[in-house]
């Protein structure tokens, strides 16, 4: 360690960034990494958020409860989801091990979760989605409190169908909520950070490997301070790229509407 510290010492200004890009092979898989799971937020978990904000805005048995359910897991310390979903991918004890026995599915038992290469970051994704989306829904179920009966009604009068009505009168008026929803999970997924390391630590073999995980990495265990701090920077850099140029967009869209 002390000899690593040393030779990372002799690195200074852009030589950081120029061994980070031509010589880090981790990078760049944290890199593509960060990027499909930017990608990835910016569908499923404001997807769902949306169905289920739709769905609990209507008059239900039971609504405030399943708007409680759904929104708990917000509110639970990511180093506990992380825990709580480890435990459920547990092939001997955990729920799918119990689903498979209770369906007659064997296979499902053998499919190691978070110890398969191509699945362990989707899988850890799934908890990510578990995690947020119900906070997304109670953004929308705000913005839903500001779209106007009186036009909805309108455009049902006019003969307009559930699906029109919702991509003519409802979306538009999400608008400003969508912007926050699509801001603020795009944001928790570029520093995505506690659920990789509770789940996986960035393996299988670095194949779970986020950005602010090989910054935190390379920085207090390898200590290359140097390396650590160009990581970060990109990290920044790529949120600045992915969310500025969003809520530029949106905001000239509000302009014109």
């Amino acid at each position: 360690m002390e000899r690593l510290s040393r030779g990372a010492a002799d690195v200074r200004g852009t030589d950081n960034y120029v061994r980070l890009f031509t010589a880090d092979t981790v990078f760049w898989r944290a890199f593509g990494n960060t990027l499909i799971w930017v990608f990835l937020s910016m569908i499923v978990p404001v997807g769902v958020g949306l169905l289920l904000a739709l769905a609990l805005n209507r008059p239900l048995f039971g609504r405030n409860v399943f708007r409680s359910v759904f929104y708990i897991p917000g509110v639970i310390a990511s180093i506990a989801v992380a825990n709580v979903w480890r435990w459920m991918y547990n092939p001997t004890l955990g729920v799918t091990a119990s689903l498979g026995d209770m369906l007659g599915i064997p296979w499902l038992n053998d499919i190691a979760w978070l110890g398969n290469p191509d699945l362990a970051l989707y899988s850890i994704f799934a908890a990510f989605v578990w995690q947020i989306v119900g906070t997304n829904m109670v953004l929308f179920l705000a913005g839903l409190q500001g779209v106007s009966q009186d036009h909805i009604e309108a455009a049902q009068v006019d003969g307009a169908n559930r699906f029109q009505v919702f991509r003519n009168v409802t979306l538009p008026a999400l608008r400003p909520a969508l912007v926050v929803v699509v801001v603020t999970t795009v944001i928790h997924s570029i520093k995505l950070f506690d659920l990789v390391v509770g789940m996986t630590g960035g393996g299988p073999a670095q194949r779970t490997q986020v950005l602010a995980l090989w910054s935190y990495t390379q920085s207090l265990v390898n200590g290359d301070y140097g390396a650590g701090n160009a990581i970060s920077t990109v990290l920044l850099v790529l949120t600045l790229v992915v969310v500025v140029p969003y809520i530029l967009w949106n905001a000239r869209q509000l302009r014109q509407s």
